[in-house]
This record gives structure tokens, sequence and C-alpha cells, in this order.
């Protein structure tokens, strides 16, 4: 049994443009080359594969044989994986990143995440991503030990020792608890009342923070790390909680949370900040990428304060 021989990539360009164009003539023409230069270009791929790829005989235009729409398959998968590589070395050359990572604050609405995220794969096509949703001061601590190039940050980060920031848009917050929760059947809620019941509040592990909490009433606490474990047990009637709006909506026009009016506590405005290392400054794709991410908060609500979570 004979092994077929290896084509060039000269070859396999040639045997795409007769395909495109659909005949020798046309390729011909696309490629700037002679009609003879393009056909002694498929015979030698034919003769380095064994096989035959267009069927010339009884029609005035090349038709590809079963074997050929097989190869076609093949070459067009070659041929996007080189001028994948080709569009990544020139941006490489031109300075631009192979990879970004970026870390989230998880209060960020995941409508935006994705605004952004789908904006930047068609800016840089040939730029990876990798993508960390972290918690309070999580996000700051992964851009201080670089894992993280640029954060999209709570308002934590602008205290930060060698950080920088810029205003990246708010979210509003709002307590909540589950309908049948006591503080949910209460028709009206008494100052202080808030306190005798389970908070549950989200934290994290990054030294930036540990320790320390924000706007929590309640001396009765359940501490989470993930944003999605609060929102399923305050929908289970385990507790209650801020949570921002744009997630806890769809509850709260189903009846599946409620919106709670505690005296002492209505609500109010977290804020996000971009964030970079000062020695560190990002490169062209994630400079793109913090700028998109603050476009896109510019139009948020213009309050003071700071929401507790």
């Amino acid at each position: 049994m004979s092994n077929p021989g290896t084509p060039t990539f000269e070859q396999l360009r040639v045997f795409l443009a007769v395909v495109d164009a659909g005949s020798f003539a046309g390729a011909a023409r696309n490629l700037n080359r002679a009609v003879s230069v393009v056909s002694y270009g498929i015979a030698n791929l034919e003769a380095q594969l064994g096989l035959e790829l267009f069927e010339r005989d009884g029609t005035r235009k090349p038709k590809l044989t079963a074997a050929g729409r097989t190869v076609l398959a093949e070459a067009r998968a070659l041929a996007q994986g080189i001028d994948g590589l080709r569009a990544k070395v020139k941006g490489l050359l031109d300075g631009l990143e192979a990879e970004v990572d970026i870390a989230v604050d998880v209060m960020l609405p995941a409508e935006r995440i994705g605004k952004a995220l789908h904006a930047f794969a068609e800016a840089f096509p040939t730029v990876s991503l990798c993508l960390h949703v972290e918690a309070l001061g999580a996000v700051t601590a992964a851009v201080l030990e670089r894992k993280a190039i640029i954060g999209i940050s709570g308002p934590l980060a602008t205290a930060v020792e060698g950080v920088s920031c810029v205003a990246a848009g708010a979210v509003p917050t709002v307590p909540v608890a589950a309908p049948d929760h006591p503080l949910g059947r209460m028709e009206r809620i008494e100052p202080g009342e808030a306190r005798n019941h389970v908070q549950l509040v989200l934290t994290d592990r990054s030294p930036l923070t540990e320790g320390q909490d924000f706007a929590v009433l309640s001396p009765r606490t359940w501490r989470l790390a993930d944003l999605g474990a609060k929102h399923a047990l305050l929908r289970q009637g385990l507790g209650w909680g801020n949570m921002p709006l744009p997630l806890v909506q769809p509850d709260l026009d189903n009846g599946t949370l409620m919106r709670l009016a505690i005296p002492d506590h209505s609500g109010g405005i977290y804020r996000f900040a971009g964030v970079w290392r000062r020695d560190t400054p990002p490169g062209p794709a994630a400079s793109w990428l913090l700028d998109r991410f603050v476009a896109l908060g510019a139009g948020d609500i213009d309050e003071e304060g700071f929401a507790g979570i």
C-alpha cells in the first residue's frame, strides 16, 4: 500500500482557487498566473495525493470528485488555520497581546459582560481571552497578583496602593427575601427588625477584604462566596440580603422574591471601577476592552452611595 505525499500549502491554495473560481482560467486570473501554471499545480497535487480531484471528461468546468470533496474540507481547514496563524503573528509583531486575562466583579450584570466580550471577539479575533469572575477584593487582588491584566472591580479598588482606577458604571442593589420569609410576610417592617433575621452576605477570601463587612445590618449572617448560591438560598427563604437589581428583577416580576422596604437600609448603588497595575499598563487589546466596559457603564444611574452586598 502506497502512502500519499505531503502537498505544499501553495498547491492547496491553487486547488482552493480553482474551486472558488469554478474554472482553471478564473483561478489563474485571481492568482495572477498563467492557466498552464494552475493546471500544472493541480496535476502535481493529484500526483502527490495519488487521487483525482476533478472530473475533466465531459464537462467544460472542473467538477470535484468524491475524493476531491473530501480533500476540499481539509484544505479549507488548513487554509483557515494558516490565515489565523499569520494574523496572530502579525498582531504579535504589531504589539498586540496573544491573550488577555480579565477579572470582573460578580455583581457586574451578565448582559454587560456579554456585550463587551462579543464586541471584543469581533475587534480582536486573534486574541485569546481568559475571564475570572470574583467577589469583592478578589478582583483587585487578581490584578495585583498578575493573574489578570485588567479588572472590573467594585468600589473597594479605589483605595488600593499600586492600582490605577477609572469609573466603570454602577448597578443598583436592593434588599430582597422570599415571599414566605418572615420579613416578606410583614406589611410594615419596623426599624431594627431586619437585625433579628439571618442576612445572607457575599464574602471572599481576598486579603484585601478579609474580615470586613459592608453594610451588614444583622449580627446573624450566613456568608457565601458565590452570588449564584446566595440567589438560590434567598429564593428558598433561608435569609434576606442585598442583590443587584438586574439579576433579581425577573424574580420580583414573577413573585419568587420581593423587595423589602427596610427603614434602616433601602438599598443603594454599587459602583464599578476599571483597574490595572500602575507598573503594568494594559496592552492595546486589554485597553480596548477596558474602554468598552467604561463606555457601557457610562449611562448607569448617577447617585451617591454604596450598596451593601
